[in-house]
């Protein structure tokens, strides 16, 4: 009797001790191996010129799928359109968590054109020159999809307590409106990627550019988490008037009106304006700039100074953009025959308004500063929808707080409104929290590489975003 009690006695300790054992065995991660895997991933995703249009993503979208299935990670092609397509893949929570408490990592595989000519390298060779990984999306935004994916493989392989579903999305047609992407999926399989918070791009790591304190703890300046952006619109610049050769010069040429629009319109500067997010983002950013800079985004709101300090941050063209709603010309069409006065003369402006602002207040506002009745303004439509800004008392804003303290400790974390549009416009709609964060810090200069010839990443800053999003995500799935 006694030994049975004894027997039985080990048999409930040894239950109790296994109760308190994680469900996996956490290793520890390589993570100078897992940046040469990442590199070779996203050099191989660049060699897949999915140039849109036409798009082309779907063998991309396979080709990721070939990963995930090799890891054993459940995933999923879905073609959109004749070879266009996204891939979905989830690493579920142990029990699965409820879609409110899901993380959705998202990126775009489709990429913008390019002059081959203008390029140092084969746009899509993924060549690797001089540290720096070559070819069109490097930035935009291949570079984020697999550093979404090296998040996903890593927190696998780690063996990190999941408490919440992470979902890998790779998505297309973002450069075109996203109609084959985040439209079609949010419209037709919307349970495979509702979440409750995303991570998109849209944010910024901002390093400073000096090698020697970049290396030293403290290299990146700044963290811009993207909450909100301005909406794009298109407006069409109409000039009219009498038509006639051009060896008899007419007062009411149609072009020459046009010309005087544009350049009345390029040189509006509409009123500057805070919202919660631009508020904070300036209040945070002066913590960090030169003195002179730092008293001026103080005085923003200065009923005395507000003006003055507003003019003077609008000298930089980022500031300027986030303080107001901004026009810029953009295509100019007239004339048939040089011999030809042109009856019609047309420019497309592209117009950025601030979140909750009205394009009809604003064509109406413009046309003030036109002043010619020769000339109208019309707004094209737009299928996008103004979409509430993220709020930053969320678990996933603290995970990220935590996450870079431990890897770019000494940054300024700051809300972020991008002055351009991404997906999360969609996911914001349906209640997701959604922010924007490119993860690889990059200086100012680097940055302007977005769509531009020779588009490159550094492969430290690839590297160092990679493992930045990796605790990002380790600490947000690893907590209820």
């Amino acid at each position: 009797m006694l030994r049975r009690i004894f027997a039985f006695s080990l048999v409930l300790l040894g239950l109790c001790v296994a109760g308190r054992q994680p469900a996996r065995a956490q290793s520890a991660l390589d993570w100078n191996a897992l940046g040469r895997e990442g590199t070779e991933y996203l050099s191989r995703l660049l060699q897949f010129d999915t140039t849109n249009p036409p798009g082309n993503e779907l063998a991309a979208a396979q080709y990721l799928k070939s990963i995930l299935d090799r890891e054993g990670i459940p995933a999923e092609v879905i073609e959109t359109a004749p070879a266009r397509g996204v891939v979905i893949a989830r690493l579920s929570a142990e029990p699965p968590s409820a879609p409110d408490q899901a993380l959705l990592l998202l990126a775009h595989l489709d990429v913008v054109g390019v002059d081959r000519a203008k390029w140092e390298v084969d746009p899509f060779g993924g060549v690797t020159k001089e540290g720096e990984l070559y070819g069109r999306g490097a930035l935009d935004d291949k570079g984020q999809v697999i550093a979404n994916l090296m998040a996903m493989l890593a927190i696998k392989r780690s063996g990190v307590p999941v408490k919440r579903d992470i979902i890998f999305f790779a998505e297309g047609d973002e450069e075109s409106g996203g109609d084959l992407g985040m439209l079609y999926t949010a419209q037709k399989h919307w349970e495979k990627i509702r979440a409750g918070y995303a991570i998109n791009e849209g944010g910024r790591v901002v390093a400073r550019p000096d090698p020697a304190k970049r290396a030293a703890a403290g290299g990146v300046a700044t963290i811009g988490v993207q909450n909100s952006e301005k909406l794009s619109y298109a407006v069409e610049v109409i000039a009219t008037g009498p038509s006639g050769h051009a060896s008899m010069p007419l007062v009411g040429n149609p072009v020459v009106h046009l010309a005087a629009a544009v350049a009345r319109l390029a040189a509006y500067q509409a009123p500057a304006e805070l919202n919660t997010t631009t508020r904070r983002y300036f209040e945070q950013l002066a913590k960090i700039e030169d003195p002179e800079t730092a008293k001026w985004m103080r005085l923003l709101e200065d009923p005395m100074r507000g003006a003055e300090a507003a003019r003077r941050l609008s000298e930089n063209p980022a500031w300027n953009s986030m303080l107001r709603n901004t026009v810029s010309p953009t295509i100019l069409r007239a004339g048939l025959r040089v011999n030809v006065i042109p009856s019609e003369a047309r420019a497309t402006l592209n117009i950025r308004l601030l979140p909750g602002k009205d394009i009809g207040t604003f064509v109406q506002e413009l046309e003030k500063v036109v002043a010619d009745p020769q000339v109208k303004l019309q707004a094209q439509a737009i299928s996008q929808s103004d979409a509430p800004s993220s709020p930053f008392d969320t678990p996933l804003f603290t995970a990220i707080e935590k996450a870079s303290a431990k890897v770019f400790p000494g940054a300024v974390i700051t809300p972020y409104m991008s002055t351009w549009g991404t997906d999360s416009v969609e996911l914001r709609l349906k209640g997701v929290v959604a922010y924007g964060l490119l993860p690889f810090p990059l200086t100012d200069q680097q940055i302007a590489g977005y769509h531009a010839d020779n588009e490159r990443i550094p492969l430290d800053s690839f590297r160092e975003g990679c493992r930045y999003l990796f605790e990002i995500v380790r600490e947000f799935v690893s907590s209820p």
